[in-house]
């Protein structure tokens, strides 16, 4: 048995008629088809329905003509919507025979459901109804709404595009100011850093990390404030860590070994790293014990933060002669212990407290 199947993904026939879908049997087709030219005499799914109904007069063997639609709007839950119509119109064929379908599209947007009917039974064909002189154009508008509609094909296209036809506008604003170097500049550096931007991810990096800080900022996780604060320390860390090294220079006539470069660098910005690292970890604790997801080994993360420090310190304030070695045995030792320390109290409070709660 063969069924032409009469696709209207965008569902004009039920928005713009009222009909019930899917629509089985030539002479309700037909009435559909009535019904939707009387509506809009211009949609192309009424030569659709109209085509699917020549195409059965013509065939000799068993054939049925059904009319299944999808969804305005959103593609894959239109897709799914034809996909459960052809299934009520497969499941009210009452025949022995092996069902073969005829589809019949009005342009490549329609076939996008194809792999669907495919899925529910045998292809013998697939039939493109379009106005002749518009065939072409229409494929054409399609493909280029397509690429349009991807952000991914949108971004890795349009994007270039726009950078190299802002170079004419740009060649002659410079060159009325008397800059004629600076648009071939500006338009290599736009273009490099946009190419390694794509390659590195950044983009999908940036919109992670504003949709997390969205996320924060309006379900009240003090981790937004924690976070502002570690990265303010973390610059003045930097700043300090730039002018310990101007100290240190200062006070040296002859020029500056790597090793003692770096010592300088650590031993001015780690106080304020280690201070970023106490605050942003303090306030992803909050956030943990808020959300009811608290862990006493979590309270490690600070006392690392300071033990690390510790080590750091010592080691740097060493190269640079500013301490002696039981200082930095000393640095060392309580570094070490102090992280120890931590991580067994805490582990011996989590195991004590998982206990209470099975025995609760």
């Amino acid at each position: 048995m063969l069924l032409v199947l009469c696709v209207d993904l965008d569902d004009d026939l039920g928005r713009k008629t009222g009909v019930d879908t899917p629509v089985v049997g030539r002479d309700a087709v037909r009435d559909a088809a009535v019904d939707l030219a009387t509506a809009d005499p211009e949609d192309s799914d009424v030569n659709v329905m109209f085509e699917g109904i020549h195409l059965a007069e013509e065939v000799e063997d068993s054939v049925e003509v059904a009319a299944v639609t999808g969804l305005e709007g959103s593609e894959v839950a239109a897709t799914r919507k034809v996909g459960e119509e052809v299934d009520r119109v497969l499941a009210g064929l009452e025949t022995g025979e092996d069902i073969r379908a005829l589809v019949v599209t009005d342009g490549a947007q329609d076939e996008s459901v194809i792999p669907v009917i495919r899925s529910r039974v045998a292809i013998d064909g697939v039939r493109r109804v379009v106005v002749r002189q518009a065939q072409d154009l229409e494929s054409m508008y399609y493909t280029i709404k397509q690429v349009l509609d991807d952000p991914e094909t949108r971004g890795t296209i349009l994007v270039p595009l726009g950078i190299l036809l802002l170079i004419y506008p740009l060649t002659v604003l410079a060159n009325a100011l008397g800059f004629p170097g600076t648009v071939f500049g500006v338009t290599s550096g736009l273009l490099g850093l946009y190419v390694l931007g794509r390659a590195f991810g950044v983009e999908e990096a940036l919109d992670t990390a504003v949709a997390r800080a969205r996320k924060a900022l309006f379900t009240g996780r003090v981790t937004i404030i924690t976070y502002v604060v570690a990265a303010a320390l973390l610059v003045i860390g930097g700043v300090s860590g730039v002018q310990a090294l101007e100290r240190v220079q200062l006070a040296h006539s002859t020029p500056l070994g790597v090793l003692d470069v770096v010592a300088a660098l650590v031993d001015g910005a780690v106080p304020w790293f280690a201070a970023a690292g106490v605050t942003s970890s303090l306030g992803q604790v909050t956030d943990e014990y808020l959300a009811g997801q608290f862990r006493w080994r979590y309270l490690n993360a600070p006392f690392y933060v300071l033990a690390i420090a510790a080590v750091l310190h010592g080691l740097s304030a060493y190269f640079l002669g500013a301490v002696t070695l039981q200082y930095l045995a000393i640095a060392l030792t309580g570094g070490t212990l102090l992280g120890l320390v931590s991580t067994l109290s805490f582990a011996v409070a989590e195991s004590r407290s998982e206990r209470r709660t099975e025995a609760a």
